[in-house]
Parts: structure tokens; C-alpha cells; sequence
């Protein structure tokens, strides 16, 4: 009864300090390409649908000749000039500085960045091939006006072939529908899913897809003009490439729960670029390849189209919509490794992501992520039992990364986002109990996950 007690207390406490997050405001940095710490010819604009930055908390992706190269948090002081203060700040980001300069602290900068030196290749006679044609899937159920932002973003990509379907995921209403056909006309096309699940809405849009490569993205984000080439261009040169994701972050930083969540790490995966190949398991990946969230997520993911045909798309008893809750995008990138493909990561690849608002959905985010990593285990070895020994012989290791991925943390109220390089990202106490129940949840939710979708499909003959 007493660490009954202790547990409600912690909770209560937690809650009051999550209530006491301020908001913090979204821009973006471009330092040109000298990057010379003062203002001149750096540019500041706020984030996608942001207002202009004022004073107060910032969270600013730093730009150098257009391409991503850190994040920090900054405080812009009243009547301060934010492009001379954040510039300031942004010269301790290796690559942020002047060619060659060793990097600098500013005074005042939350030590929450995640840089790589300067990203820009160098100059080769070579010419750069052309991208590869693609498809990008939206899945989306009765959300209209998220959708229409993300297809606006979609729509302006400078790729110079793309195709887009949105997948209606069992509509109640015809606003999906209506919206597609009426603002966009022959430029998406639109497609209906009768049976939910997000795996089930991903693999009728593998289905209905032209391009060489299948991206995927949600209908809570917001594309970088630049994602679908800078995601793309890998395929065009690394012909053992079966999947390449990309970077994520916050679009919004209005509510405490969208703060908390990216202080505890968001959906990033850092800004160093990096190639999985099943042939070399990476040194420091002892659980490769079943330690599936590290390479990247579902709101930003691309495959060769016949690979991920070949592999038999996503299980459809995995994913959002279903009682797996999750685990459809892991479940994709290790059975793409798991036949031999190579996976890239990269951080130029961009998606703004609108994060949950409210202490409930971060609630229902822990559970899910808990459910879905089990549930896509699961889903692996009912898929492929072949993988049950390799599972078994990283089983030791699994735990005690598990436990390190629940393991709670204090808020300290004052969380601030960042920190994307870092491996884990603990939970408040609250979150990490049901992330842990949600662990435990998985296996079950997949296997009556899989039930269902015979039922329904029975249903629908």
C-alpha cells in the first residue's frame, strides 16, 4: 500500500510540473554557406504555420547552405533582435561555425543540440543521378484539414516525379473523399480502405503505387519542399538500398504534452547520416536488427517499391487502428533487413510532425509504443519463425535495453526539447509504467489483432 502511495504521489507531482510547461516557438536557422556567427546573411523564419519569432523560448533547426545540421533551444531576451541572438547561439553547432573553427558555447544555450559537422558533400566531376520516381502513401481517417495541410506540402516538393494516393482508412463520412476530389483534383489520387488499420491502408496503397519507390508519410505532417528528393536520392545510388527514412521534428511546441514529448527525444533520430547493412551488423547495435525504432519511423519512411512488395508489404494486423496499437513500421524495416537490403538514414530528409496535445494522448502514445514493439516481435516470428533463434540469442540483451528504454526520469519541469543524438529517451514514471503494460500487451493485442482481420475479412466477402 505504501509504494502505492509513492506512486500516486510521484504521479500527481509529475502532472503538476507537466501543467507548468510553457509553450516554445518553432523556427528555422540558415547560416548561409559561411556560416560566420554574426547575423549578417544568416536567415531566420519561423516554422511551417509558426508566427514570427519574438522573445522568449525557441526551438530552432540550424541550417547550413539549406541543409540541416543541429537543433538547439534558445532564449531570446525582450527587445533583443532573435536572428542576432539565435545566430549567436547557433555557432557552437559543429558546422554552424566558420569552416574549419573549432566549436563555440554561447551563453545561454540548453545543452539539447544534436549536430554532425558539415553535411555538404564535396564537389565531384560526376554527375548526380536522377532521383527515382515515387509514390507517396498518406493514410488517413476523417481528418480533413490535417490532410490538406499535408498535401499542400506534398504537392510543392521540387522531386521531379511524384505521385500521390491518399488511402481513406474505413470513412465514416465522405469528407476524405470530397476534399481529394474537389480541391485536388487528377494531382492525388484517391483510394478507400474498408478494413482498419494503418498496415492495411499502407499496403492497398503499395498496391495502387507507380513509382520506383514508395514513400510514406502522415497526415499530421508537414514536408520539407526538399524531403521526397533528399529521401529518394540514395535508391538512385545504392542498388542493394531497400528502405531509407528521415528526420522528425516538432511542427508544434504550444502544449505541455508537445514539449515533454520532445524533450524525451520526439520522433528524431539525430542529424548523422547512417547505412544499416544486414551483411556488416553494426559494432555498437548489439540487438540489430530488432531494435527496429533506432532507425527511424513511419511518418517518414521510404521502400524500393519491389522490395517491399516482394516481403509481402506490412502485416496487417499490426499498426494504429488495431489492437497491436503500433509496430507496422518496425515490422517493414526488419523484414526488408531481414532479406538482405541495406537501410539509410537521413537527417536532410525532413517532415515537420504535429505532435499530441494533451496529457491523455502522451498516455495512449506510451501504451501504444510499448504494444507496438512487442506486437511487431510477435508478428516477425508468426511471419517468420526462421527468425526465432536470432531472437532468442539477443532475448538477454532485449531485456535490459527494455528496461532502459522504460526507465523513468524526472521532468524537472523545465524540460526542454532536444537531445536527438541520444539513444533513449525515459519517460516520466506515469508513462514509463504503461509502456511497460503496454510491452506486456503486445503479443496478446497482435495475436487477437490477427482474429479480427480474419472476422472482418470474412465479413466482407
Amino acid at each position: 500500500m505504501a509504494g502505492a502511495g509513492r506512486a500516486r504521489r510521484g504521479t500527481r507531482r509529475e502532472t503538476a510540473e507537466f501543467l507548468g510547461t510553457g509553450p516554445v516557438q518553432i523556427a528555422e536557422l540558415d547560416l548561409g554557406g559561411g556560416g560566420d556567427g554574426g547575423s549578417g546573411g544568416a536567415l531566420l523564419r519561423p516554422g511551417p504555420g509558426s508566427p514570427p519569432v519574438t522573445s522568449g523560448t525557441v526551438f530552432v533547426l540550424v541550417r547550413r547552405a539549406g541543409r540541416p545540421v543541429g537543433t538547439l533551444v534558445g532564449q531570446v531576451p525582450e527587445g533583443a533582435d532573435p536572428t542576432r541572438v539565435l545566430t549567436g547561439l547557433a555557432r557552437g553547432l559543429p558546422g554552424g561555425g566558420p569552416a574549419g573553427a573549432p566549436p563555440e558555447r554561447s551563453p545561454g544555450e540548453v545543452p539539447s543540440r544534436a549536430p554532425v559537422p558539415d553535411p555538404v558533400p564535396a564537389s565531384s566531376s560526376e554527375p548526380v543521378p536522377e532521383p527515382p520516381s515515387v509514390s507517396v502513401v498518406v493514410a488517413t481517417r476523417e481528418r480533413p484539414e490535417l490532410l490538406a495541410r499535408a498535401l499542400d506540402s506534398l504537392l510543392a516538393q521540387d522531386h521531379p516525379d511524384v505521385d500521390v494516393v491518399v488511402v481513406d482508412n474505413a470513412p465514416r463520412t465522405g469528407e476524405t473523399r470530397e476534399l481529394v476530389t474537389r480541391k485536388y483534383g487528377e494531382r492525388v489520387r484517391y483510394v478507400c480502405e474498408p478494413v482498419p488499420g494503418l498496415a492495411v491502408a499502407h499496403n492497398r496503397g503499395l498496391a495502387a503505387v507507380r513509382g520506383d519507390v514508395v514513400a510514406f508519410t502522415d497526415d499530421d505532417v508537414v514536408a520539407d519542399p526538399h524531403w521526397l528528393s533528399e529521401l529518394t536520392a540514395p535508391f538512385a545510388t545504392d542498388p542493394r538500398l531497400g528502405c531509407a527514412t528521415g528526420l522528425i521534428l516538432p511542427a508544434r511546441l504550444r502544449t505541455p504534452a508537445q514539449v515533454l514529448l520532445e524533450s524525451h527525444g520526439g520522433f528524431a533520430k539525430g542529424f548523422t547520416p547512417r547505412t544499416y547493412d544486414p551483411r556488416r551488423p553494426p559494432a555498437d547495435e548489439p540487438l540489430f536488427p530488432f531494435t527496429a525504432g533506432r532507425f527511424g519511423s513511419g511518418a517518414n519512411m521510404a521502400f524500393r517499391t519491389a522490395v517491399l512488395r516482394a516481403v509481402g508489404g506490412f502485416d496487417p494486423a499490426t499498426g494504429a487502428g488495431t489492437q497491436a496499437r503500433g509496430g507496422d513500421d518496425l515490422y517493414g524495416f526488419v523484414r526488408v533487413l531481414a532479406q538482405g537490403h541495406r537501410l539509410r538514414y537521413t537527417p536532410s530528409a525532413l517532415v515537420w510532425h504535429h505532435h499530441r496535445e494533451t496529457w491523455r494522448d502522451l498516455e495512449t502514445q506510451a501504451f501504444g509504443y510499448g504494444a507496438g514493439l512487442t506486437a511487431y516481435l510477435t508478428a516477425l516470428l508468426v511471419n517468420r519463425p526462421a527468425m526465432l533463434p536470432a531472437l532468442l540469442l539477443r532475448l538477454p540483451g532485449g531485456l535490459a535495453y527494455a528496461r532502459a528504454l522504460t526507465a523513468a526520469r524526472e521532468t524537472g519541469g523545465g524540460a526542454a526539447p532536444g537531445a536527438h543524438d541520444e539513444r533513449t529517451h525515459p519517460w516520466p514514471r506515469r508513462l514509463s509504467r504503461l509502456q511497460r503494460r503496454g510491452m506486456l500487451y503486445g503479443p496478446v493485442g497482435y495475436l487477437r489483432a490477427r482474429r479480427t482481420l480474419r472476422t472482418v475479412r470474412r465479413g466482407t466477402r
